[in-house]
C-alpha cells in the first residue's frame, strides 16, 4: 500500500515529519518497506542565475555561461539550446550526485575550457522526461536550495511516498483515511471529519438494479446513481500526480476517480457506460461456463456460482474483482451509471484465486471493507463526477439493504495489565479506542463497521496496547512455580530436539529450506507425483513436496560450492512428504558432508570425506534419540545412493531407522554439486521408544572384575561386509562378550585374489569370577566357529 504525504495529510492534521511518520507506522504494526523521498536527492541542487553567456571557442553549440552562486560567480559549460543570460538554473556544483545519468559532477575540461558544474535539465534530476533543454525557473533567490523551491511552488514534485505492508487483518489499512485513523490514535496528528456532499438526484434512474435471491448472501446490498452529461477527459493534474506517485497510469477521469477513491477511502467502485448497459442490471450467480471480456483485455471462462453483475446482453462485470470491456468508459463516454456494492469476502476470495485474478479492489474485498459506508462512497464518488466532468445525476437505484454487522464486546480496562502486562491509565485506553473508531456505552465497546477483525474482548486489548506501543513493555520474570514442572514437550519434540543439537554438535552448520522443490529435484528423489504437486506453488521452482531433505542441502552446497566454500558440513530436520493428503508424511534428520574432512595441515591428517564419515555421525545421532547400540547394516537403497557404498541401518528387516552412504555421482553431477558427498538420513519416528518414562537412570554399577581381551584374525571373501563378521562374534556368548571391534583390515598379497584379512578385539567380561585359561580357549572356539558359520571365514595362520 502506498500514499503520499500530502495524501494523508488531506485527513489528518499534522506537523510530524516523513521519519516520525513512518516510525509511528512500523511501531502500530503497518510496517513501513520503503520510502521515496525526491527532496533528500534534490538537497543538494541550488538555484544560481546565469549573469553572461557567449559562445565556445572551439564548439558550435556549447555555451561558456557565468553563473552567479553562493560564494560569487562559477563557470560551467552547458550545451542546451536555452542556455542564456539572465534566465535563472538549477546547479549541480562540484561533488553533487545527479541521480538521471548516475554520476557525481566534478571540475572537468570541455575543449580546453574549465567547468565548474553542471546546469540541469529535468531528466538529470528525475522529475520528467524533458531533456531537451535546461530548467528555466519564473523565480527563486540565488543560492536556494532547488528542493525548497519545489516545495513552495511545485510540491507534487517533491512528496515524499511512503509504502507500507498491510497484514491480511487489516483491510481498513488498505485505504488512506484508515491509516490517517491510527496515526490520530497515537497521537500524530488529528483525523479530519469526512465530508459527504451528495449531489442531490433530478429524476428516476433509468437502469434499475435487482439481487437474485440466490445470491443475497454473496451481495447483501448493491446500489448505483446515472449521471447523464458527463465529459470525460483528463484527471486534474493533482489527481495525476497522486495517482502516479502510488504506481498507477492516470487513464481517464471517469477510471481514474474509481481508483482515487479506492485508495483514498477504501471504497472500490465501478463506472459503467450507460449507453452501453442493456435494459437493467442484475446480480445473480454464473451458470457455468459463460465468457467474460474483462477490462485486462483478457477473456475468462466462468464457473458455476461465481457472482456476476449481467445486463440484457450477459455478463458485464465480475463482482468485486473486475469490470468489463463491454461496457468500459472511454473518451466518447457522456452517460455513465457509478456502481457501489458489498460482496461476501470469502466468495470473492475464491473466485479471485481460481480465475487467477488480481485487482485492487479484490484485494480490499476479500479483507474485509466498511460494510456502512456502501452509499456514502457512491455519494462522494457522483460528487466528483459531477464538480469535474458536469452532468445530471439521478436518484439512487438500489437493491438489498446494509447488513447489520454491529457487535460489542466488554470493556474492562483491567484486561491490559492482566493478559498483556502494561500499566496504562483507563482514560488512556478510552480515548485510543475513541479515536479508532470504537463506541464506549455502559462499560460496552461497539465495534466500527470498518474493522471486521475485531471479534473479541482480547482484540480490544490488542489495539489498546498496539496505539500504546510494546515498546514500552518491559520484561517482568514469570512467579517461580513450586515443585517440578510437568515437561512441556513431548516424546518425539525432545527427541528432535536433541538430534539437532547433537548434530550441531558434531559440526555441522543447520540449514532451513523450503518444504517445497521442483519437479526434477522432486523425480530424482522418488517424488513428483500429481499427489504432491501444489495446486498454487509459489513459483515453478517449488511446484511439489519434497519427498527428501536431501534436495534441499544439495542446493545448499551447490550454491555454497559456486561461492568458493567446498568443505560443508549441513544439517537440517523436518518432514518429507509421499502425499498430500493428513498421515502421509514422517519426520526426518539429514547431514550432508562435502569435500575434505579439514584444512590441509603438516600431519597430512587433512582427507576427502567418506561414508564411514556419514556412519559415525549416523551413529552419534542416533544414539542421542535413544536408538539401540546393536542394530544391522543392510544394502538395497534407492537409487540416489552409490550401490556399493551405502547401508540402511535396521533393527530387522522392516524396521529402519535411516540410511547412511555415499551419494550417487550422476546425482551429484544433475545438481551441480562438486563430490565427493556423504550423507545420512535419519527416522526419528522410528526409534523405539523407552519401556519406562522418567529421567531417571539406574545407578551404575562397574564391573569388579578385570576384562579380557583376545584378538583374531579371519580370512574371509572380499564381499563380507565386517560388521556380519562382528555380529557373529558378539554372538558367540551375548552374556560374556561385552564388545566386538576392527582394528585392521588387509586385501592381497599372500591371501589371493578375492580375499581379505580382518582383524577384531573381542573383550570378554566375567559377572560372577575370574575366567580360567579353559574358559577364554572354549570362548575363543566358540568365536572361531560362530564366525565360520556366518562368514565362511577361517582363522588366519
Amino acid at each position: 500500500m502506498k500514499f503520499t504525504l500530502s495524501w494523508l495529510k488531506d485527513h489528518l492534521d499534522t506537523t510530524a515529519t516523513v521519519d516520525e511518520i513512518a516510525e509511528a507506522l512500523t511501531d502500530l504494526g503497518l510496517e513501513v518497506e520503503g520510502i521515496e523521498n525526491p527532496a533528500a536527492a534534490l538537497k543538494n541542487f541550488v538555484l544560481g542565475k546565469v549573469v553572461a553567456a557567449e559562445k565556445h571557442p572551439d564548439a558550435d553549440k556549447l555555451q561558456i555561461c557565468r553563473v552567479e552562486l553562493p560564494g560569487g560567480e562559477d563557470q560551467i559549460i552547458c550545451g542546451a539550446p536555452n542556455a542564456r543570460q539572465g534566465i535563472t538554473v538549477v546547479v549541480a556544483r562540484p561533488g553533487t550526485y545527479v541521480p538521471g545519468p548516475d554520476f557525481t559532477i566534478g571540475v572537468g575540461k570541455i575543449r580546453g575550457v574549465e567547468s565548474h558544474g553542471m546546469m540541469c535539465s529535468e531528466r538529470e534530476l528525475g522529475l520528467g522526461d524533458a531533456h531537451e533543454g535546461i530548467i528555466e525557473l519564473p523565480s527563486g533567490e540565488v543560492g536556494q536550495s532547488f528542493a525548497d523551491w519545489l516545495a513552495e511552488n511545485d510540491p507534487a514534485k517533491v512528496d515524499p511516498v511512503i509504502e507500507i505492508a498491510i497484514t491480511p487483518n487489516r483491510g481498513d489499512a488498505l485505504g488512506i483515511r484508515g491509516i490517517a485513523r491510527d496515526l490520530s490514535a497515537r497521537g500524530i496528528g488529528k483525523l479530519k471529519p469526512l465530508e459527504v456532499n451528495a449531489v442531490p438526484g433530478g429524476y428516476d434512474c433509468p437502469i434499475d438494479v435487482e439481487i437474485a435471491p440466490d445470491t443475497r448472501d454473496g451481495c447483501p446490498i448493491f446500489a448505483g446513481r446515472l449521471i447523464r452529461g458527463v465529459k470525460n477527459g483528463p484527471s486534474p493534474e493533482w489527481m495525476q500526480d497522486r495517482l502516479r506517485a502510488i504506481g498507477l497510469r492516470p487513464i481517464s477521469f471517469l477510471v481514474d476517480v474509481t481508483n482515487y477513491v479506492t485508495y483514498d477511502l477504501n471504497r472500490p467502485l465501478h463506472v459503467f457506460d450507460a449507453d452501453k448497459v442493456a435494459g437493467n442490471l442484475r446480480v445473480h450467480r454464473a451458470m457455468g461456463g459463460e465468457s467474460f471480456p474483462a477490462l485486462d483485455d483478457k477473456t475468462y471462462t466462468l464457473d458455476h456460482g461465481m457472482i456476476v453483475i449481467s445486463d440484457d446482453n450477459g455478463v458485464e462485470s465480475l463482482a468485486g474483482i473486475m469490470g468489463g470491456a463491454d461496457t468500459g468508459v472511454t473518451e466518447e463516454t457522456t452517460n455513465v451509471f457509478v456502481e457501489s456494492a458489498l460482496w461476501n469476502p470469502v466468495q470473492i476470495a475464491l473466485t479471485g484465486r481460481t480465475l487467477r485474478i488480481h485487482s485492487d479492489a479484490r484485494q480490499r474485498f476479500e479483507r474485509g471493507i466498511d460494510t456502512d459506508f456502501v452509499t456514502t462512497g457512491l455519494q462522494i464518488a457522483v460528487r466528483m463526477i459531477v464538480d469535474h466532468a458536469g452532468g445530471e445525476a439521478s436518484k439512487m437505484a438500489i437493491a438489498g439493504a446494509t447488513p447489520d454487522t454491529g457487535r460489542a464486546y466488554r470493556f474492562d480496562p483491567k484486561a491490559v495489565t492482566k493478559i498483556v502486562g502494561m500499566d496504562i491509565p483507563v482514560k488512556e485506553q478510552r480515548q485510543t479506542l475513541d479515536r479508532l473508531g470504537f463506541r464506549l456505552d455502559d462499560g460496552m465497546a461497539h465495534v466500527p463497521a470498518w474493522r471486521s477483525d475485531i471479534q473479541g474482548e482480547a482484540d480490544l486489548v490488542e489495539e489498546v496496547v498496539r496505539v500504546a506501543s510494546l515498546s514500552k513493555l518491559k520484561g517482568v520474570p514469570l512467579p517461580r512455580p513450586e515443585g517440578v514442572a510437568k515437561p512441556v514437550l513431548t516424546p518425539m519434540q525432545a527427541r528432535l530436539t536433541k538430534a539437532r543439537r547433537t548434530t550441531a554438535a558434531l559440526g555441522y552448520d543447520e540449514c532451513v529450506t523450503y518444504s517445497f522443490i521442483d519437479a526434477e529435484a522432486a523425480a530424482l528423489f522418488g517424488g513428483g507425483s500429481d499427489a504432491t504437486r501444489l495446486e498454487n506453488p509459489i513459483s515453478s521452482e517449488m511446484s511439489h513436496m519434497r519427498p527428501d531433505l536431501l534436495p534441499g542441502l544439495l542446493r545448499a552446497a551447490a550454491r555454497n560450492q559456486a561461492r568458493g566454500q567446498g568443505d560443508l558440513a549441513l544439517f537440517e530436520a523436518g518432514h518429507v512428504f509421499w502425499g498430500g493428503e493428513p498421515g502421509e508424511q514422517r519426520l526426518a534428520v539429514a547431514g550432508l558432508l562435502t569435500g575434505k574432512t579439514g584444512p590441509k595441515d603438516v600431519h597430512n591428517a587433512s582427507r576427502p570425506v567418506d561414508l564411514f564419515d556419514a556412519k559415525a555421525d549416523a551413529e552419534a545421532v542416533l544414539a542421542s534419540m535413544g536408538a539401540p547400540a546393536k542394530v544391522q547394516i543392510l544394502r538395497g537403497g534407492e537409487g540416489w545412493w552409490h550401490p556399493g557404498r551405502h547401508g540402511w541401518i535396521c533393527l530387522g528387516p522392516k524396521k529402519v531407522l535411516g540410511v547412511f552412504g555415499e551419494l550417487h555421482p550422476k546425482m551429484l553431477a544433475t545438481l551441480d554439486v562438486k563430490g565427493p558427498a556423504v550423507a545420512f538420513v535419519l527416522f526419528p519416528e522410528e526409534v523405539p521408544l523407552p519401556r519406562q518414562n522418567g529421567n531417571a537412570r539406574p545407578a551404575f554399577t562397574p564391573p569388579s572384575l578385570q576384562p579380557v581381551e583376545r584378538d583374531f584374525a579371519f580370512v574371509v571373501d572380499a564381499q563380507v561386509e565386517a560388521l556380519t563378521l562382528v555380529n557373529a562374534a558378539q554372538g558367540a556368548d551375548k552374556a560374556l562378550i561385552s564388545d566386538v571391534r576392527v582394528f585392521d583390515q588387509f586385501q592381497g598379497g599372500s591371501l589371493g585374489e578375492g580375499r581379505k584379512s580382518i582383524a577384531i578385539t573381542v573383550r570378554l567380561q566375567p559377572i560372577e569370577a575370574t575366567l580360567t585359561e579353559k574358559e577364554i580357549e572354549a570362548a575363543g572356539a566358540k568365536i572361531v566357529d560362530k564366525v565360520a558359520k556366518a562368514t565362511g571365514g577361517e582363522l588366519r595362520g
